[in-house]
């Protein structure tokens, strides 16, 4: 019905954000269907994953860019039904996954077609909703920011989250050594499941301790951290000589310590990135490594989206207090 007609008259459902505060004020509303950019596509939307830049943009702590759509959803499955008049790379009916510039959270979403990959092999609908905006993040952080190689360690905070369990999957395939924290031992069992050579429960044990007994005391080449604060000044601890931190959020807080006659001395570095804020062309760059490197492996089942629980899109606001209470591993999604 959509292909090639405007969808100006045409209404859907979507979650918006009626006030800033708790998961209480996200509400099902009706909404235009999106008009197309020349080189977007539209998204009958199956399912669309859930993830913390959304509770930030539901508490007012991440500002939505000007061109972004202010309903919140930054990845989701589904099926094209309507192209913009240059978009080539897919077909009408085609069964994709996409990262959003918002909007996800919807019946329909019109995304740049540069941002859209097909659905790997023996991947349900449900669960390719749940690798692009956490196997992005970690494929542009871990492996491009932070050059992880083959043999190289890396710590991995908060192991069983989405992004933990993407990362430590995707860091154990390419030939990494693997370490993680989690907040129980129900956890870090599932993180050492996955992947990880060790968990270590940082409710229970100091982390730097533990990092340094076992690596014999040299510590990791890399750490991926979504903590910062107080944490920072920690992390440095853990870090070989030449060692890399990347912080990609803040749960921590946005300030800390650091003592910047050791980090000279060890040649360690700090850097960070978000994903959203990033140039389409940047992204498009990021979704064609993700399809060339990771695509074989999601295909061959030798790693997965690990999906906790599926919401309907009405409950928006039980996933958000689920993501919020922290008792998952992996993600949560929505079913639209």
């Amino acid at each position: 019905m959509l292909a090639n007609s405007s969808s100006k008259s045409q209404l859907m459902r979507a979650v918006e954000i009626c006030k800033f505060g708790g998961p209480e004020n996200l509400k099902i509303t009706k909404r235009p269907i999106p008009d197309l950019e020349k080189n977007e596509v539209l998204i009958k939307v199956q399912f669309s994953g859930v993830n913390r830049p959304d509770i930030l943009q539901r508490e007012g702590n991440y500002p939505v860019p000007p061109s972004a759509s202010d309903i919140p959803g930054l990845e989701v499955s589904g099926i094209i039904v309507d192209k913009g008049q240059s978009a080539s790379k897919f077909k009408i009916g085609e069964k994709i996954c996409a990262l959003c510039h918002g909007g996800g959270y919807s019946e329909y979403v019109a995304v740049n077609e540069d941002h859209c990959l097909t659905i790997p092999k023996n991947i349900s609908m449900e669960e390719a909703a749940g690798i692009p905006e956490t196997f992005l993040t970690v494929w542009s952080n871990v492996f491009i920011r932070g050059k992880l190689k083959k043999n190289e360690s890396i710590l991995i905070h908060g192991g069983a989250s989405g992004i933990g369990t993407t990362a430590i999957q995707l860091a154990k395939a390419f030939g990494a050594i693997v370490y993680a924290t989690a907040g129980s031992n129900k956890k870090c069992l599932a993180a050492k499941k996955l992947g990880a050579f060790a968990c270590f429960n940082y409710k229970k044990v100091n982390f730097e301790e533990e990092i340094k007994k076992a690596t014999n005391g040299s510590g990791v080449d890399l750490i991926l951290d979504m903590v910062a604060g107080d944490y920072v000044e920690r992390n440095l601890k853990c870090l070989k000589k030449d060692g890399r931190l990347i912080i990609i959020a803040v749960q921590g807080g946005f300030s800390g310590k650091i003592n910047f006659a050791k980090l000279m001395v060890n040649r360690q570095s700090i850097t960070g990135s978000t994903l959203r804020p990033q140039s389409d062309k940047a992204k498009a760059s990021y979704v064609r490594n993700l399809k060339r490197y990771v695509w074989p492996l999601l295909e061959k089942r030798e790693l997965k989206p690990i999906i906790q629980k599926v919401f309907n899109l009405s409950k928006a606001s039980f996933a958000h207090k689920a993501l919020e209470k922290g008792d998952h591993v992996g993600k949560f999604l929505l079913k639209i």
